[in-house]
């Protein structure tokens, strides 16, 4: 028995404009898949369904990178062209390939994997003007901090760019709401710059603990004031890690073996992790009050942009140390200065600012209590090489189609997940195609319902893969707009699509992740009759069967076809010698039939008849079907 559930979820978004469903070519499963991250091209990439994941010091390889640096070596010992070689526009043996643009400096590591895969262009210093004008020959670009990936940028871009890959950490530097409007991946390279940039706010904590900077200078200036630089030790302090992620996480375990206790403040950082670590997660309020020491490590968000202010620090421990690896807007600044002066802050030690290079008048730069270094958190060979690689192997697998574990503007969807998912995907693309397809001229489609089916408990079934599948295929038949992924929900509430998801649990076996999908088109005509409900929705419905998307039913009427190909669907009078008429009219024009199914609800009343052919038919041919007496009504769709 199917129990309902309450799980529903709505996209609430002007209308499709009604339209003539266009035709599109036989796509493969593996092109059908593309449409994660490559859908502002007409050509679809093959998704690769890897399981590889980016490690930090990476001992492992994808197939990809491995592939790629293969090719490098091969052709620097065929070649001796330039070593730092910035491949040009034109060059043979590189024609077709995506073009890559690095505007920032990047280790040799990295070049050498995007040098494998596409043309790569190193570009520095670029101003705003000239990365608007070269942006739209361009297929992936990978970035600093420094570069600033605005919406002009996206708009210049004119749909090509298809990925923009931050070599680093933060990507405040990037407009994700311009980017996922025009289905362009963003990815970050998070883990290979850990432990360089815990071990550099370790550094300048005990730095400024212990006045080393401050010394340096004196003895450097002839003096010897022993007296004058006394510091504190860090041994039974408290400190606090404002943001108990990555970094944050590996401060505050290295903090521990320094004798420090050791609290956070992270909203969403998992309790059970801070315990197994020994660290005790706090409210900011609690955290800000009990620290001698303060270390951040919190993005910059509208939330966080200058949460350190006049007001925090009033509530903050007399004498209270900071120190900032992550994001200098974090700081109001001003604030910060005034508190080092009335003695509330003691010291500060500071590797990040809100304006890059900071003025060379500051006075927060200036202050003799103040400790500073050049934004070097990332600055290690190991972790300059690490980042290198990461954000290569993450901009090769995105334009390859593979979904990258280190996206920041789409759902991401476990390789396990996506994996398992992977037939029902095509199926749900094929099933939006094809509803889409039933509808008449007239009104533009408003209303959609999407039914899954599960033995499994539904809250363990996501569905954010699936429904932008079935966007795809309803939007894409009749819109110039391409979709994947990234640009899916975005597109639909831009196009005045709203689409509810309601889950049903079934008593079949859990190993399947869905048993059927089922699509609903309301408030619309339908170009088949039959396929309309008795409550008047468009309803189309489909399963995986041996790993192949089969449509199983449209309308009331009971049918098992392959979802391949092109499909016509006649309603009949049940009598014998239809399938032979129809299949002797299909031969005679030399269209060949790969599959034919007949569903009927009662015995000698009316059947439908579902066709898969390999050729599109011509119009006299189909004219011909419909001419047959016992032939109520057809339609052709193109899958």
């Amino acid at each position: 028995m199917a129990a309902s559930s309450s799980s529903t979820k709505f996209i609430f978004p002007p209308s499709i404009p009604p339209s003539s469903p266009s035709s599109s070519s036989h796509q493969s499963k593996s092109q059908l898949l593309s449409f994660l991250f490559t859908a502002t091209t007409a050509s679809p990439i093959s998704l690769k369904l890897s399981r590889c994941r980016f490690r930090c010091g990476h001992t492992g390889r994808s197939p990809i990178v491995a592939n790629a640096l293969r090719s490098v070596e091969s052709a620097e010992a065929e070649a001796s062209a330039s070593k730092s070689r910035s491949a040009e526009p034109g060059a043979t043996d590189l024609a077709g390939r995506p073009t890559i643009l690095v505007s920032e400096k990047l280790g040799e590591a990295g070049l050498k994997v995007l040098r494998g895969y596409g043309r790569v262009e190193c570009l520095y210093d670029l101003s705003p003007e000239e990365l608007c004008a070269k942006i739209s020959a361009v297929d992936a670009l990978i970035v600093r901090s420094g570069t600033k990936v605005t919406r002009q940028v996206f708009d210049a871009a004119k749909g090509r760019l298809k990925v923009v890959g931050r070599a680093g950490v933060g990507i405040d530097n990037v407009d994700l709401q311009a980017a996922t409007e025009y289905g362009c991946l963003v990815v970050n390279a998070p883990t290979a710059n850990t432990v360089a940039a815990a071990e550099h706010g370790i550094a300048l904590l005990a730095a400024m603990a212990r006045n080393v900077a401050q010394a340096d200078a004196s003895i450097k200036a002839g003096k010897w004031e022993r007296s004058k630089y006394v510091g504190v030790s860090l041994v039974g302090k408290t400190l606090a890690v404002m943001g108990f992620g990555k970094v944050g996480s590996e401060v505050a375990r290295r903090a521990k073996g320094l004798g420090m206790t050791v609290i956070a403040h992270d909203p969403y950082a998992p309790a059970d992790r801070a315990r197994a670590m020994g660290v005790e997660l706090v409210s900011f309020d609690q955290a800000i009050a009990t620290a001698d020491f303060l270390s951040l490590h919190m993005p910059l968000t509208p939330t966080t942009n200058k949460i350190f202010n006049d007001n925090t620090f009033s509530k903050m421990k007399k004498g209270v140390r900071i120190i900032n690896v992550a994001r200098g807007a974090v700081i109001d600044e001003d604030a910060l200065v005034r508190a080092l002066d009335s003695g509330v802050v003691a010291q500060a030690a500071l590797d990040v600012f809100t304006k890059e290079p900071p003025p060379t008048d500051s006075k927060l730069v200036q202050h003799p209590n103040v400790t500073v270094t050049p934004h070097l958190g990332a600055s290690t060979k190991e972790a300059q090489e690490g980042v290198a690689i990461e954000i290569a192997e993450a901009v090769v697998g995105a334009l390859n189609g593979e979904l990258a574990a280190t996206a920041v503007n789409a759902p991401m969807v476990p390789p396990d997940v996506l994996s398992e998912l992977a037939p029902y995907v095509v199926l749900a693309e094929k099933l939006g195609r094809l509803a889409v397809q039933l509808v008449a001229g007239g009104r533009g489609i408003q209303s959609v319902r999407v039914i899954y089916t599960s033995a499994r408990d539904t809250d363990d079934l996501d569905t954010r893969l699936l429904r932008a599948m079935i966007t795809k295929g309803i939007i894409e038949p009749i819109s110039a707009s391409y979709i994947n992924l990234v640009n899916a929900d975005y597109t639909a509430k831009q196009k005045g699509l709203r689409i509810g998801e309601e889950r049903v649990r079934v008593d079949t076996s859990p190993e399947s992740p869905v048993d059927s999908i089922q699509v609903k088109i309301s408030n619309v005509e339908s170009k088949f009759a039959s396929a309309v409900t008795e409550n008047g929705e468009i309803s189309i419905e489909g399963k995986v069967k041996d790993g192949i998307p089969r449509l199983t039913c449209v309308g009331s009427f009971g049918v098992d076809v392959s979802l391949e190909g092109n499909l016509i669907l006649c309603r009949q009078v049940d009598q014998p010698g239809m399938i032979g008429n129809v299949g002797n009219i299909l031969g005679e024009h030399n269209v060949n039939v790969s599959f034919m199914s007949v569903g009927r609800t009662v015995r000698r009343k009316h059947a439908i008849m579902a066709i898969g052919v390999d050729e599109e038919p011509n119009k006299e041919t189909l004219k011909k079907i419909g001419e047959v007496p016992a032939i109520e009504e057809f339609v052709f769709l193109n899958l």
